[in-house]
């Protein structure tokens, strides 16, 4: 026989529950949590006959805030974006600052051409378009059977 331990709903601990409750409720706020967890932004990676396609979902940049970088065979695309308010006329008692920032990462395979990389950002959307080598576009053909 086994035996198993039950914590009758208060969860091993012998407070009230409706302070477990507040706890619970505040490390769940959307506010709180959106700011204790890094946000990286969705990616979606497609690949045509002749290319390969990074689509980045970053609402609310501008297309100075991004930096892409090539460092041999990996492509690593960084945003930075710093916003302040301030307005002097007035004594503030709370102000505050937003700063976002965050890295992607992307090995590029060897068919890809490093020296043909395009990037263009629309719609809160940042397109990366890498160009296959020549060699890496003639591999795949159609065979026909005799």
């Amino acid at each position: 026989m086994t035996l198993v331990k039950f914590a009758n709903g208060n969860n091993g601990t012998t407070l009230k529950p409706w302070f477990n409750d507040v706890f619970d409720s505040f490390f769940h706020d959307s506010y709180v949590s959106d700011r204790l967890t890094s946000k990286v932004p969705a990616v979606n990676i497609s690949e045509t006959e002749n290319q390969f396609h990074i689509e980045l979902a970053a609402p609310g940049l501008k297309k100075e805030d991004f930096r892409i970088n090539l460092d041999k065979n990996v492509l690593s695309i960084s945003a930075e974006k710093k916003a302040e308010s301030t307005n002097e006329s007035r004594k503030y008692s709370r102000r505050e600052y937003s700063y976002t920032s965050f890295v992607r990462s992307f090995t590029l395979p060897e068919s890809a051409d490093a020296g043909a990389i395009e990037a263009e950002y629309i719609d809160g959307v940042l397109k990366v378009n890498v160009t296959k080598k020549e060699e890496a576009k003639l591999l795949s053909r159609e065979i026909s059977v005799k």
